[in-house]
């Protein structure tokens, strides 16, 4: 399974890449805006200054709606670095684009995925990754796990390579959850990253350790 940070500040950007698990980056323009990161020029630089970070794929995501407006900032973005994903939305200009990008040898992530028959639609396109957000389905009392199941059975009997990328993770059992689904990415915070770390038996095992370890000081 790998590991994307979904994040546009560059500490912890670092701070994951660190830790030796990180694979790639998503971001967007909220993210951006979080960060305070205003204006064309600025983003595009951000988006650079990200790819020199990590080594792995880095989404980037289009403002635009409609297809010739996705496939100009898409191509714009794809030209930025070797690195860069285009983030297009899951809207009937979007799969279109999806689809042209495809055939240009641009790679995409369809973002904003609530559905096994968007995740089709996107996967038919040529998607490199589809992102669905099963935290933004929790919120509304869905199972967004499920969904994830769904879509990899889907993809599975029709050997669809399209990469499953778990979108609005929450906390540190999502990813658990999505790595026992088979979902091939987990784009989260670095705190739910983190958390994998954390156990109470391992921070008392530690503690008898060093405090045993004294006693031959």
């Amino acid at each position: 399974m790998k590991f994307f940070i979904d994040t546009a500040n560059l500490a912890q950007i670092k701070e994951a890449n660190e830790l030796g698990v990180l694979d790639g980056v998503t971001t967007n323009p909220t993210l951006m805006a979080k960060e305070g990161i205003k204006g064309r020029d600025a983003v595009m630089q951000h988006y650079i200054d990200i790819c020199n970070i990590v080594s792995g794929d880095v989404s980037a995501e289009v403002i635009a709606t409609d297809f010739k407006g996705i496939v100009a900032e898409g191509e714009e973005l794809a030209k930025l670095h070797k690195q860069i994903v285009v983030k297009v939305p899951m809207i009937k200009d979007g799969v279109k684009a999806i689809h042209y990008f495809t055939s240009k040898g641009i790679r995409t992530n369809c973002t904003l995925v609530f559905s096994p028959g968007q995740a089709l639609l996107a996967a038919k396109a040529g998607a490199t990754y589809v992102s669905p957000f099963i935290g933004r389905l929790d919120d509304v009392s869905t199972d967004g796990l499920q969904l994830i199941a769904e879509i990899r059975e889907i993809y599975d009997n029709y050997n669809f390579k399209t990469q499953i990328l778990a979108a609005s993770i929450r906390h540190a059992m999502h990813i658990i959850n999505c790595a026992k689904l088979g979902a091939d990415v987990a784009t989260c915070p670095l705190s739910a990253i983190t958390d994998l770390l954390k156990h109470p038996l391992t921070d008392i095992g530690l503690e008898k350790f060093l405090a045993d370890a004294k006693k031959f000081a």
